[in-house]
């Protein structure tokens, strides 16, 4: 078997007729002056909080850098961004209980070393201009010294992006090729009123470009072509496990992680590795080509990101109640085959990347208010949505989508600037 077959066998064995939600949150690990935690000081807490936690630790070059519990895993980003990874479920009640569990182990020793956590699409002190992100040093993995080498070249914000960024994502299950290509298709096309609905900015008037919205957007979509903004051929119909498979297999990876070594590769692709003979098929067993898998699929940057799995990625970091909130609204309108249905025939004249990102590029510019799709505002698109999601969710789930509505940031209950 090739492995582009392989590849796109991966895709298809993530088929499953669950319809779980996994949430993942970054958050900065801010001191009282809002710098972020040295690696040499969280680096060993993961280690012992890990330890104590009885969790799998996870480690690179060398370094314990996160943990998994059975229901959960840490991470750290480029910059030390902290991030937490929820594994899937249903309910909406126990992804919360997960997040507050882990905040609940971390928030004391943070606390204790005068550190706190902070939700935002942006380090502050990056978003209003006090600092660049020149001034904030990457974590000592050799992935992040590749990556940042090669995205000096390849656009203008890889180290926006690397160093001061923070995100929510969210996962979504498909049953079948047709329906990870429907769920694929709307989310795309209703991905930039998602993103404005969940910007969490510092200052309203903050802005790198002229264009005040959408701050981290903005740094991915000038990052590197290549790999980002929306996977070839996913807005359109007859979209397949094949051709998401090909768009691994073809996108430059800057690194190769394999056998517990990173190398650099640049422009390299997991094709041309394994015609150059750099990875060898016949010697490839099966655990192998999983974990090869996964690495291809990782240095793709797109919105939506096909894996076992959806990855929607393009929310801003939020407080745990506003990330619940857009999970339920993501539920109510993914997971009811009559909301996916309507608003598959509704978008059916929306065929390419470059109508969604003109959305995008009107919404950089007038946030809420910027005329879209057929005449209507993003604030109209975004109303649509929570009514749709609503009608489909139960009186429970109802009660988390209203937090959609209030402040991305730290303080609960603040409403959503218009």
């Amino acid at each position: 078997m090739s492995f582009l077959k392989t590849i796109e066998e991966y895709l298809r064995r993530g088929e499953t007729s669950s319809k779980d939600l996994g949430l993942e949150i970054e958050h900065f690990i801010l001191d009282k002056n809002g710098d972020q935690i040295p690696f040499d000081v969280i680096s060993p807490l993961i280690l012992e909080i890990g330890n104590k936690l009885n969790a799998k630790i996870h480690y690179m070059d060398g370094y314990p850098v996160g943990y998994y519990t059975g229901k959960y895993s840490t991470s750290l980003e480029p910059s030390c961004q902290f991030e937490i990874s929820i594994d899937p479920f249903n309910d909406l009640d126990t992804i919360k209980e997960i997040y507050e569990d882990f905040r609940n182990t971390w928030d004391p020793v943070f606390e204790k070393l005068g550190y706190r956590f902070e939700t935002k699409g942006n380090l502050p002190k990056v978003e209003s201009g006090e600092i660049t992100p020149d001034q904030i040093p990457l974590s000592p993995k050799k992935r992040y010294k590749y990556m940042d080498r090669f995205f000096q070249t390849s656009g203008r914000y890889g180290r926006y992006m690397m160093r001061a960024s923070a995100s929510a994502q969210v996962s979504i299950d498909y049953r079948s090729e047709e329906d990870m290509a429907r769920k694929l298709r709307v989310l795309s096309k209703i991905s930039p009123v998602l993103a404005i609905a969940m910007e969490n900015k510092t200052d309203e008037d903050a802005t790198f470009t002229g264009k005040k919205h959408l701050l981290r957007i903005q740094e991915w979509d000038d990052l590197d072509p290549s790999r980002t903004g929306f996977i070839k051929g996913s807005i359109e119909e007859g979209f397949t496990y094949k051709k998401a498979a090909e768009q691994i297999y073809t996108t430059p990876l800057i690194l190769l992680t394999d056998e517990g070594e990173t190398t650099e590769v640049r422009e390299k692709t997991a094709k041309d590795l394994i015609e150059n003979g750099t990875i060898k098929e016949d010697e490839l067993t099966e655990d192998r080509k999983v974990r090869l898998s996964e690495h291809f699929i990782s240095m793709g940057f797109f919105h939506l990101r096909v894996k076992k799995y959806i990855e929607v990625r393009i929310a801003d970091s939020v407080n745990i109640n506003k990330a619940l909130g857009y999970v339920a609204l993501l539920k109510g309108l993914i997971y009811n085959d009559e909301n996916l249905s309507s608003l598959d025939q509704e978008l059916i004249s929306i065929t390419n990347a470059k109508t969604i990102q003109a959305a995008f590029d009107a919404i950089k510019a007038d946030g809420l208010k910027a005329n879209i799709y057929y005449g209507r505002t993003a604030k109209d698109w975004l109303e649509y949505l929570l009514e749709k999601s609503e009608k489909a969710l139960s009186a429970k789930d109802k009660e988390y989508l209203k937090n959609v509505r209030t402040s991305g940031d730290n303080i609960e209950g603040q409403a959503l600037r218009q």
